[in-house]
């Protein structure tokens, strides 16, 4: 019965997903190779998606633009085709949710460690290539959280948010070890549980920590590390600059005692300070900057505006230009971690559960790590957008090789 006051929209029905539009799902069954190792994990005569075919429809997930919410997942599961040409079951949204709270999470790290191992350097600057070490840039980014997930701490019972603490491959483009933990997870500690020996961890300022820095070298691993500008130090030697230097914006080289007897753990080491200057971009025309403040040094500037970087390292025989080179290259997990959200849309909650939320990313890294395997690239939009229509059968295989063979050669 109508009271006069006109009805208003409500929220459109989402279609149904169709099973020819799942028709690469044959393509992923390669995938499945990988995951076997899974299938004992917690299993039992009770149990309908063993950990391999949760991982797999998790994967299925990233690859089927089509498939956005749980729910396509669970209604793809029900078609006779992905059924016959993976070998996968039915499932319930209940037998989802269940296992996403019981599977390990850490059992998937040896297959993105596979998955690194057997891919290449880009190219890139060789200096960066010969160095002994593995060049790792560690940052955290956060992950998007809904009020009702407790565990999720940040800002406010109504803004919590996740957070992935990740390793990064710089020469090879690709993620290497994940953490996910509530927002307000500290950085430091989580590296600081997870160093390894022959890394050469380049960090921001946010992970400037004595103790960590520490045990770093205790690993035998180096770190690039930026520092504050209000960081207390001894200057032991200035070192003069060569022009190779001078170009890449070197300002000073010294060596340092860094901290004083207070601080114990670096006090005694001879440590790197390479002051380096980073020039304002070139202004756009009709664009007015814009002013922010920097959490990690406590100063308001304009975005745009020129600044410097005082970097800390423990190399001492490097030259100062590489070093700065090497604190440049950091910048390739925050391009990652862009793709990983906005293109990947691995932030989209299949769980809400910290071990549900950990299992989708590392999924998540897994099919990234397949798209530069199977591309020998970094991952792009565009080429992401057609390894998906290909799985997807709309375009053919020989159109996804004209793509590739079309593309520069992967560089840093």
């Amino acid at each position: 019965m109508s009271n006069g006051w006109p009805k208003k929209p409500g929220r459109k029905a989402t279609p149904p997903i169709r099973s020819n539009e799942v028709r690469g799902a044959k393509y992923l069954r390669n995938i499945l190779e990988l995951l076997k190792g899974l299938r004992s994990h917690e299993d039992g005569p009770n149990r309908l998606l063993h950990y391999d075919e949760y991982a797999a429809y998790v994967l299925l997930y990233f690859f089927t633009p089509v498939l956005t919410s749980l729910r396509g997942i669970q209604q793809v599961s029900e078609f006779e085709v992905v059924r016959r040409k993976l070998g996968l079951p039915r499932f319930s949204l209940g037998s989802f949710s269940e296992a996403s709270r019981v599977f390990d999470p850490t059992l998937l790290q040896p297959i993105i460690e596979s998955l690194v191992g057997q891919l290449t350097p880009l190219q890139g600057n060789p200096r960066l290539g010969a160095l002994d070490l593995a060049l790792t840039a560690v940052d955290g980014t956060l992950l998007h959280a809904l009020p009702k997930m407790l565990w999720a701490l940040w800002l406010s019972p109504e803004q919590r948010a996740a957070k992935m603490h990740l390793e990064f491959d710089i020469l090879k483009g690709v993620p290497a070890h994940a953490t996910v933990t509530e927002g307000n997870g500290n950085e430091r500690r989580v590296l600081h549980d997870h160093v390894t020996a022959g890394k050469l961890y380049v960090v921001d300022a946010g992970y400037v920590d004595y103790g960590l820095a520490a045990a770093i070298l205790e690993a035998r691993s180096s770190f690039v590390m930026r520092l504050r500008d209000n960081t207390a130090y001894e200057v032991l030697e200035t070192r003069p600059l060569t022009p190779a230097a001078e170009r890449a914006g070197v300002r000073r080289d010294l060596v340092i005692r860094l901290g004083g007897a207070h601080t114990p753990d670096l006090h005694e080491h001879r440590l790197r300070l390479v002051e380096l200057h980073v020039p304002a971009p070139a202004p756009r025309p009709g664009l007015h900057p814009k002013w922010k403040a920097d959490r990690k040094t406590k100063l308001v500037r304009a975005q745009n505006s020129e600044h410097t970087l005082l970097l800390l390292t423990d190399l001492l025989g490097l030259e100062a230009d590489l070093i700065a080179e090497i604190y440049r290259s950091r910048w390739q997990i925050e391009i990652f971690f862009r793709w990983f959200k906005k293109v990947l849309h691995a932030e989209h909650l299949l769980s809400t559960c910290q071990n549900g939320v950990t299992l989708v990313a590392y999924c998540a890294l897994i099919a990234s790590l397949l798209v530069t395997l199977w591309t020998g690239r970094k991952p792009t939009k565009r080429t992401y957008e057609l390894i998906c229509f290909y799985f997807l059968g709309w375009i053919g295989e020989d159109e996804l090789v004209a793509h590739l063979e079309k593309l520069e050669p992967a560089e840093l």
